[in-house]
């Protein structure tokens, strides 16, 4: 039987990593080793991790060296011919992991394999809405502008993807392999989905089903989404390193679609004018995202206006009738299309 390597990186989450183990300990398919990376945690994540009895689960501590040093760390560990990785406060559904390992056995040129997310809050309440991503046909220039992956916990990856671009540094006095860039605190994803995407010829490829549970938090807004761009920025510098003439193709358009994505979030967080100035800044590098996506720019637009000028109560129930309308037309795509497979 094929085996999957869980890797579920935990950092002070404590509210929400039993839950999390739960869902893995709960999946319908049973060859699992689960390797929990302890990344420095000061909290009583540990001791929770610890209280679960069962012998897939392995723990490794370290220092803290961030998301992806604690996902390259369960790599090193992992002996499963697949990996799967899981934020310590998202979720899945009983079922992923055997969806997934269906559709590798169904595609063999896929070597990732994501599925769609449905969102939840802080207390894992159902949001009703979900991300609704393109699922095929994925060239590296769509994956650098929208990321269809979306998150981390939606990803199933062939071992054999990561090898391919695996990479030596010394980043801690000693030279380790590597496979996300322990470098980037933030972005760590999309530049690690775009590498696969630029130098490798496996495909990346989604199936319908929301299958993960993705937590929306809400935190230091503006610090935040400042620090993510900037990150996010330097995944131009280092792809320029090896792919000059896709990061000159592509690289102000794919601005434009970041800064996009960071104005809806800050609209989410209730910071009107950082959302505005956004999407100013995006129109200004790349005005052809009007034309590209009209519906999906014209209601961020919309939204961030409103926001800044509508009564607070009177843009929440706007919100929330339009989240409402939002997800009935989501789970009507999503279950047309399961019918449709």
């Amino acid at each position: 039987m094929t085996k999957i390597s869980v890797v579920i990186p935990v950092y002070n989450s404590e509210i929400s990593v039993a839950a999390t183990i739960e869902s893995v300990l709960s999946q319908t398919y049973p060859d699992l080793e689960i390797i929990i990376v302890n990344d420095g945690s000061t909290d009583q994540s540990m001791a929770i991790c610890q209280q679960f009895d069962d012998q897939r689960i392995k723990i490794i501590h370290q220092k803290n060296r961030g998301l992806a040093g604690a996902r390259n760390t369960g790599i090193r560990h992992a002996t499963g011919d697949f990996l799967a990785f899981v934020d310590s406060d998202d979720l899945w559904l009983p079922e992923k992991l055997e969806k997934h390992l269906q559709h590798f056995n169904n595609s063999p040129k896929v070597g990732v394999s994501f599925s769609r997310s449905r969102f939840i809050d802080e207390q894992g309440i159902p949001l009703g809405i979900y991300q609704m991503p393109k699922l095929t046909n994925i060239t590296p220039e769509y994956l650098f502008c929208r990321n269809p992956i979306s998150n981390g916990s939606s990803v199933v990856i062939r071992k054999d993807v990561l090898m391919e671009i695996k990479f030596h540094e010394n980043l801690y006095g000693e030279v380790e392999d590597f496979y996300f860039d322990d470098r980037f605190r933030q972005s760590e994803d999309i530049e690690c989905w775009l590498r696969i995407a630029l130098q490798t010829n496996w495909e990346i490829e989604g199936i319908p089903e929301a299958l993960t549970l993705y937590r929306l938090n809400s935190g230091g807004l503006s610090a935040n989404l400042l620090k993510q761009y900037e990150s996010w920025e330097q995944i131009l510098v280092k792809t320029r390193l090896y792919n000059p003439k896709f990061i000159e193709q592509w690289g102000n358009k794919a601005r434009a679609y970041q800064l996009r994505y960071l104005a809806r979030r800050a609209t989410r967080q209730r910071s009107s004018k950082i959302a505005v100035n956004l999407l100013h800044k995006s129109l200004s590098i790349y005005w052809k995202i009007l034309l590209e996506e009209p519906r999906r720019t014209l209601i961020s637009l919309i939204a961030a206006y409103l926001l800044w000028v509508l009564p607070k109560s009177i843009y929440q129930w706007l919100e929330k009738l339009m989240m409402k309308i939002t997800g009935a037309n989501q789970q009507k795509r999503i279950q047309k299309e399961q019918m449709s497979l």
